[in-house]
């Protein structure tokens, strides 16, 4: 692995940005948080502060949620046809669009990861996603049901009607991209939101909130509060005036969110964690599939629910395919994201490096080696060393839970049979993989594998239009696509006598 240099030259816009602090979007104004407090976000790769945030908790959480009611109920957004909706929205791609290395360079910052990345994945994709759903908005359509109600007649039909304020919580490892998954879908029906960013990535958000504004939202429409999941999230996510709460995040925070929200039954999807199985079969096209599986778990830092964090190799092919993968893994360019040239970038938080160094070590204590990697990079950042680790075993930590972080477990297998129960022997169910030529048992494997998303010779392939979401503590509901509408909608049955 090398390390990289040449910083490149931030735009000012950037470096005004986060010199200024940054104030909670309510009602559609900037405002302080009620308590006046504030709070810093860090570099990744430096480990300083980066900027200040207000620091909302459920004072203005309450504050938002009754802006957004009011926004709902009454004024302009209930009123909008559903093709101004979609013009909106497709506005808004539009200025995402046209500040998209402004966007780029602030994601990297405060998230940590290679800017070559924030450019060519995170701003398209919301582009994308704000364009696709712009679509949906004039297309939320009910049916007309024939009844066989005798000695009557009667005209039925069904309505789909936005469920009314909508929390969304979101993570911190693609921010931007998450903020757009939830929003986009939300508004694109009528909803209205709240939105809680990371306390470790707000800012991409909140400059969002303001290109919101100016694409001409009505007030209110989008309420942005950043804070801390235990004040501000526990507080949405319990409002009794919130109608539906959505949420992307650890499963262990998923339990509570969904225990607070029992209180009024609000709605609830949630989008968890991840222990994805990465399955190379002998008659894998191995040139694909090496690299294909390096990119699987050391993507983004590891920092992916969907991580190829448990790969299974053929014993035939076992040490080529591991020495494979440690070869294309020497090849990437550690640093920090803002350098041009790098591709594996710092972990987001001290908090994170200390929980994937914590489970660095457990896997040396329980007998994991380390083929590559294994360690932390030197002492400023958040830089760890993408890790290879074979001679594990089903019990071990390092293979049961989800370390979110670049660490894969490579496990040798024999047979298909063998293979599904490993891969299903895991409490999550968000994705995987299989390489194989054989198309009959690609398909086969498809149908066993437990999990929302299975790709075939491929990996991490997401698309507007594609449902994704999981199997079992991985979540409940499906994001993107048509299925995401349904998240954000109630469906009315009318039925008249004739």
């Amino acid at each position: 692995m090398a390390t990289t240099t040449a910083p490149i030259r931030l735009q000012r816009s950037v470096e005004e940005f986060v010199s200024q602090p940054r104030r909670l979007l309510i009602g559609g104004a900037w405002v302080e948080a009620q308590s006046g407090k504030t709070f810093p976000t860090y570099n990744p790769a430096t480990g300083g502060v980066l900027a200040q945030v207000a620091e909302g908790d459920r004072a203005d959480i309450y504050e938002a949620v009754a802006a957004a009611r009011k926004a709902f109920e009454a004024g302009l957004w209930p009123e909008m046809s559903p093709a101004e909706r979609g013009r909106l929205l497709w506005k808004l791609s539009d200025l995402v669009e046209q500040h998209h290395e402004e966007l780029a360079e602030l994601e990297t910052l405060d998230n940590g990861k290679p800017l070559f990345f924030s450019r060519i994945v995170d701003i398209p994709t919301v582009v994308n996603v704000f364009r696709y759903m712009a679509g949906w908005a004039t297309k939320v359509e009910g049916t007309t049901i024939p009844l066989s109600a005798p000695h009557a007649k009667y005209f039925a039909y069904t309505l789909h009607e936005p469920v009314g304020v909508v929390g969304q919580i979101i993570p911190w490892n693609f921010p931007l991209i998450m903020a757009a998954w939830k929003l986009a879908p939300a508004l694109a029906v009528g909803c209205t939101c709240v939105l809680k960013p990371a306390e470790q990535t707000p800012l991409t958000a909140l400059r969002l909130g303001e290109l919101i504004q100016e694409a001409g939202f009505p007030d209110g429409v989008v309420n942005i509060v950043a804070g801390f999941g235990e004040t501000a999230g526990a507080a949405l996510a319990a409002h009794p005036d919130v109608d539906k709460i959505a949420f992307t995040g650890s499963t262990e925070v998923g339990k509570l969110i969904a225990n607070a929200a029992t209180g009024n039954l609000k709605k609830v999807s949630l989008e968890l964690g991840g222990k994805s199985p990465n399955v190379i079969f002998a008659d894998a096209d191995l040139n694909a599939a090496i690299p294909g599986s390096a990119n699987a778990i050391f993507f983004n830092q590891g920092q992916i629910c969907t991580a190829g964090s448990r790969l299974f190799v053929h014993k035939s092919i076992f040490d080529k395919v591991i020495d494979g993968v440690a070869g294309e893994t020497k090849k990437f360019q550690v640093g920090p994201g803002i350098k041009e040239s790098t591709n594996l970038g710092p972990l987001v938080s001290e908090e994170q490096l200390s929980r994937v160094c914590g489970y660095l070590d457990s896997g040396a204590k329980e007998g994991a080696k380390a083929v590559l990697g294994g360690h932390r990079i030197g002492d400023t950042g958040y830089f760890v060393e993408p890790t290879i680790l074979i001679d594990v075993k089903p019990n071990m930590k390092v293979v049961r839970e989800e370390i979110f972080g670049p660490v894969v477990t490579a496990i040798p297998f024999s047979e298909p049979e063998e293979v599904v129960a490993f891969a299903n022997d895991t409490i999550y169910g968000l994705a995987s993989a299989v390489w194989t030529r054989d198309i009959g048992k690609a398909h086969r494997m498809a149908t066993k594998l437990r999990a929302g998303t299975v790709w075939i010779n491929c990996y991490n392939v997401f698309d507007p239009a594609l449902p994704f979401g999981g199997y079992k503590q991985s979540g409940w509901g499906r994001e993107m696509g048509h299925a995401a509408l349904e998240l954000y909608t109630e469906s009315k049955s009318v039925c008249a006598q004739l």
